[in-house]
């Protein structure tokens, strides 16, 4: 079958890295590609390394250019999804790479976004524990956050096991610059950020904070409560998320290796990996893996995982492909092969 795909936002990286991997899709036909400010423009002014769709021109972003498609990629600022996707058609396939529809309470939607919640749409993060059956079919999907990505695979064994204490769980990730978008902003120019980390979002400000305790609290069955710092590493692409638990009396640590080598045991995207190697963000460099590894800190009691995705490929636009597949039936791993870049 030959499925007739539309792609906005493609001026930004998100959209760009949807069109990339959406090139090397076998079943997809790449139909209209939209922008808002740069509409007008060929996409190969803008994304030269899409060379294989260089020649096409933007379309402004409108419900009548996105309309006539079996599925619709939305990858717009936060807030700008919401309205378009009301009007769409039901029976299209739409995917929201943004944040609108993530959360569930429209309480923590209006804390950290400051706007009307839009609703909640199932989650694309197949991984997590009886989320395909929920995409399978599916005509509305929320595309994870990059951050949240990371952090829930990273403890969603833990939790779903019910070896993990809900309360006290930290988490610091380190991000490329692409993560904030393509907009220029003074604080991520090359002289700023070469050379240097910083922190960002500190004090439980980021907004991607309630979507991890949301997707734990889900596996849990009880609240969570996350310290999340987000941090930017002066690298264009990648997320290395450091994440650590108290583990409950009674779990014995020697079996916590178990419990996330069977949870991801037939995982395509997902690996842990052998005892003693750490994982690197440019070895899931533009592909669509994460890679984690755990050790137990016996002072403390506490569980430490680490975990690194490419923000832009499993982080945001993989994810979006690879739960369009399990929506439409195909195999989650169509156009999504590749693996990642070294050195």
């Amino acid at each position: 079958m030959t499925i007739r795909v539309a792609v906005s936002g493609a001026s930004g990286y998100a959209g760009g890295e949807v069109l990339r991997l959406l090139s090397n899709h076998p079943e997809v036909e790449i139909g209209a590609i939209t922008a808002h400010s740069n509409a007008g423009q060929r996409l190969g002014a803008l994304q030269p390394h899409l060379t294989s769709l260089a020649d096409r021109e933007l379309v402004d972003t409108t419900v009548e250019n996105l309309s006539g498609h079996d599925v619709v990629f939305l990858a717009l600022p936060h807030g700008a999804s919401a309205k378009i996707a009301a009007e769409l058609p039901k029976d299209t396939l739409v995917i929201d790479a943004g944040a609108d529809h993530r959360l569930e309470s429209a309480q923590e939607w209006e804390k950290f976004y400051g706007s009307e919640h839009a609703g909640t749409w199932p989650y694309g993060l197949p991984e997590l524990p009886g989320q395909r059956q929920k995409l399978l079919g599916a005509r509305r999907i929320a595309v994870p956050g990059c951050y949240p990505t990371s952090s829930l695979l990273a403890l969603a064994p833990g939790f779903a096991a019910g070896a993990l204490e809900p309360e006290d769980v930290v988490i610091v990730s380190a991000s490329g610059t692409s993560g904030a978008g393509k907009t220029l902003k003074p604080h991520l120019l090359g002289g700023e950020v070469m050379g240097g980390m910083s922190p960002y979002g500190v004090g439980g400000m980021h907004r991607h904070t309630p979507e991890i305790e949301q997707g734990l609290a889900q596996l849990s069955g009880e609240p969570v409560r996350v310290s999340f710092t987000p941090t930017l590493a002066p690298m264009p692409r990648g997320i290395l998320t450091t994440a650590t638990a108290r583990v409950k009396e009674g779990f014995e640590p020697t079996a916590l290796r178990g419990i996330w080598e069977k949870a991801y045991a037939h995982e395509a995207f997902v690996q842990v990996l052998p005892e003693g190697q750490w994982p690197h963000t440019k070895s899931v460099l533009g592909s669509n893996y994460a890679q984690m590894q755990l050790a137990f800190d016996q002072r403390t009691g506490r569980l430490i995982v680490t975990s690194v995705i490419d923000n832009l490929t499993k982080g945001t636009a993989g994810g979006a492909i690879q739960s369009m597949n399990i929506a439409l039936g195909m195999s989650e791993r169509t156009g999504l092969q590749a693996l990642g870049v070294a050195p």
